[in-house]
């Protein structure tokens, strides 16, 4: 049997799902064993040639982040997934096979697809991409760009979405992390004494802006989930504690995002109020590497025309 796509594997993952918590290491294993791949497939290695996991474990893990992007599984706890009342739902109907377009009725997938996390439309549709460069319109540079952006999008979302699986202290921990990449306080011991000290005023942290903390700036940090969104009266909230620590500069960081009203009204208040959302803070994760590695780096040259110039 040939190596499955990604799309084809859709429809095993979900019927695994429903047996409960599914470890993915499992399910890649059970899954090769349905397709009967040979000892070679298994091993396959991605086209690159690098990192440490095989094509067709690359293959399911995309099955299940479409699947989790449409809510038909969830993701319980680290590499396991499991299904939600919507995924029986969609079993019950007995299809023969789950797409990506055939998931467009999920209107959280459909977001997913339709936008990426800075807001702008994503660069390609759903349909498979021509095999050969003849029925393609786009450029090889073009296919290498859009699907970068397809990666990196995808990367913001299992972000957000392990933070919110996470404990509040590991949600501490983490804005501890990127602060101490970000230049702030010097070293995260000390970062670590300050952070989560106060735990009075509506004010869950104080970080030193500079090594010598002749600055601070109060903290306070929101793991609320996507629709939970935070309106003016909590941004007022805090602000009005940092009028009560006589402090001038607060940073709120929540998972979720802020009303038109909350931004508004930190842009206006006196007191300098930064407001990092949850797509600002995963964007934040990535620029300074923090929870995320480098997985494979490709470079693309071009003729050097000076070089060949007569």
């Amino acid at each position: 049997m040939a190596m499955p796509d990604y799309q084809t594997l859709m429809l095993p993952v979900l019927k695994l799902s429903a047996e409960g918590i599914i470890p993915a290491s499992n399910a890649v294993e059970r899954l090769a064993d349905e397709f009967e791949l040979t000892e070679e497939e298994r091993s396959e290695s991605m086209p690159s040639g690098k990192g440490n996991q095989t094509l067709f474990n690359n293959r399911v893990h995309w099955a299940i982040t479409y699947l989790a992007h449409a809510r038909v599984i969830e993701r319980p706890k680290r590499a396991h997934f499991s299904i939600t009342e919507r995924g029986r739902e969609l079993l019950s109907r007995e299809p023969p096979k789950i797409t990506n377009n055939a998931l467009l009725e999920f209107p959280e997938f459909e977001e997913w697809i339709k936008r990426g996390r800075d807001g702008r439309p994503r660069p390609r549709t759903l349909e498979p991409r021509p095999t050969t460069p003849a029925q393609n319109s786009e450029t090889p540079l073009e296919r290498v760009e859009n699907d970068f952006q397809e990666l990196a999008a995808s990367l913001l979302d299992d972000l957000l979405d392990r933070i919110l699986g996470s404990s509040p202290a590991f949600f501490e921990s983490l804005i501890v992390d990127l602060l101490v990449a970000m230049g702030y306080g010097g070293t995260r011991a000390s970062v670590a004494k300050a952070i989560g000290r106060s735990g009075d005023e509506g004010i869950d942290g104080i970080i030193n802006q500079d090594p010598l903390g002749l600055d601070v700036v109060y903290i306070q940090a929101k793991r609320y989930q996507p629709d939970n969104k935070i309106d003016r009266p909590v941004v007022q909230a805090f602000s009005g504690s940092l009028e009560g620590v006589g402090a001038m500069k607060g940073v709120l960081v929540t998972t979720s995002s802020f009303s038109r009203e909350a931004v508004e009204y930190a842009e206006r208040v006196m007191k300098r109020i930064i407001l990092i959302d949850g797509d600002h803070l995963t964007r934040l994760l990535v620029e300074y590497g923090v929870g995320v590695r480098t997985s494979s780096v490709y470079e693309v040259k071009r003729i050097d025309e000076d070089y060949f110039e007569i």
